[in-house]
């Protein structure tokens, strides 16, 4: 898995179950994932070694990802937006009106997943 790849699934392990973080949890893996700071820069804001916060991440993802397989709501968002994709793709090819119902509702599925 590219760090890219890696930073993605932490994004969205976070996205749908980092409100079951402690807050300091919350923050540390948010100054990690979403504010691109450094294992260094982290340890020094919060005043605890490189290794705490490493461990604490790791935790973190360990914990995130033990409730996504046992709740699988990634795998449903992401199956949801695959299916939806497909029947936009669908109708894009067979030129369904721009105002028939199924695009409509297919539309409306995909911008309330985002």
């Amino acid at each position: 898995m590219s760090e890219f790849e890696k930073i993605v699934e932490q994004g969205m392990l976070y996205d749908f179950y980092g409100e079951l973080l402690t807050a300091h949890q919350k923050e540390i893996y948010e100054d990690l994932v979403y504010n691109d700071m450094s294992l260094n820069e982290i340890a020094a804001q919060y005043g605890i070694s490189k290794q705490g916060v490493h461990d604490l991440i790791k935790r973190c993802t360990k914990t995130m990802q033990t409730y996504e397989d046992k709740l699988h709501m990634i795998a449903r968002f992401n199956a949801i937006k695959g299916v939806t994709n497909e029947m936009i793709s669908l109708m894009n090819d067979r030129n369904v009106a721009p105002d028939d119902d199924i695009r409509t509702l297919a539309n409306r599925i995909t911008e309330e997943l985002i």
